[in-house]
């Protein structure tokens, strides 16, 4: 006789779709996009890049572990979701960054940003830059310290006793310095990452830009996002420049410089924290570009990617709700009242 009570059945609405893709195999390509970049990070500063980012991956990985386990909860780490969390958070990191707090910021985007609100695909906003953003706010003089990478290498477990500080272009940026900024850096090296001071995952825009394309031929990202970001503020930097440079002298600076590569290619692209829809993920980009461009122009602080990003990721589900294609069969005057409700 067949047990009814125990027969589990499955039963989903059309239509069926199968392939191999997993969120280990995404999270996989993410991370060999990724490999460019650090290996970069550990040839300009030295062994120190490899262990604050060993030391990051271990530590997301092991309190993941921990918290599903005494919570009694299907463990995780086996995805990769939380290697790449991180990697990230110490790509967006100076690479000075003491061990110790590395691990503060790990157990808040892990913990606290993530695990808390349910586990992957159920944060509302990107915990690794939800990580830096926390470090940034408590420790603010150790995460706007750069080492000269031609000077000197990074000292091993972080600090800069001894070591030749630098600021990076879009110090320059902020002050107006448009001489100084060129005297310092030429557009080849922002782009090539040759002697850039900064996080240590973001200063090859070259390498990120190469990374962020193999995600959209594996299609493990669409290419509305970081598109729509990136010429948002090409645009803008390119109609409004300061200073004595150029627009396309300032824009060539705006892009290449900082964050803006890693966070448009690895960062608003994050499943759970972007919209669904390609007109969605269009907007998304739109309003990450406008946001930056204001925090450089206005903020106190150079850089602008980390809160635009997170900004805009508390926008998703509006924009989600604004931007849903209409169902087959209902009328637009449906879709309004719907809308309305």
């Amino acid at each position: 006789m067949t047990d009814y009570k125990n027969l589990k059945l499955i039963a989903t609405s059309n239509p069926h779709i199968r392939n191999n893709e997993t969120t280990q195999t995404i999270m996989r390509d993410v991370i060999v996009a990724m490999l460019p970049a650090l290996i970069m990070g550990i040839v300009r500063f030295g062994v120190e890049a490899l262990i604050l980012t060993a030391v990051s991956v271990a530590a997301c990985v092991f309190f993941e572990g921990m918290y599903r386990k005494l919570m009694h909860k299907p463990q995780s780490v086996a995805d990769l979701s939380a290697v790449v969390t991180g990697m990230l958070l110490a790509f967006v990191c100076p690479v000075t960054t003491p061990v110790w707090m590395i691990l503060i910021g790990d157990f808040f985007a892990i913990i606290v940003v993530k695990q808390l609100f349910g586990g992957i695909g159920k944060n509302f906003i990107n915990p690794a830059l939800a990580g830096r953003a926390f470090l940034l706010g408590s420790y603010a003089g150790a995460m706007t310290s750069w080492i000269d990478p031609v000077a000197n290498k990074a000292p091993i477990m972080g600090g800069l006793t001894d070591v030749v500080t630098t600021a990076t272009p879009l110090a320059y940026m902020k002050t107006g310095d448009i001489e100084g900024l060129k005297a310092a850096y030429e557009i080849k090296d922002v782009l090539l990452g040759t002697k850039i001071g900064g996080s240590m995952g973001e200063i090859s825009a070259i390498l990120l830009i190469l990374g962020g394309v193999y995600l959209i031929v594996r299609k493990v990202i669409n290419w509305q996002t970081p598109v729509a970001y990136i010429g948002t503020v090409a645009v803008l930097t390119f109609l409004f420049p300061k200073g004595s440079a150029s627009g396309l002298e300032w824009m060539l600076y705006s892009l290449f410089s900082g964050g803006l590569m890693l966070g448009a290619f690895f960062m608003a692209t994050d499943y759970a924290t972007s919209p669904v829809t390609k007109k969605g993920q269009l907007v998304f980009g739109i309003g990450c570009g406008i946001f930056t461009v204001l925090i450089r122009y206005f903020g106190s602080y150079p850089e602008g990617v980390c809160y635009s990003i997170m900004v805009m990721n508390l926008c998703v589900a509006l924009i989600d709700k604004w931007t849903k294609p209409t169902r087959f069969g209902v009328v637009k005057s449906d879709k309004k009242e719907a809308a309305a409700k």
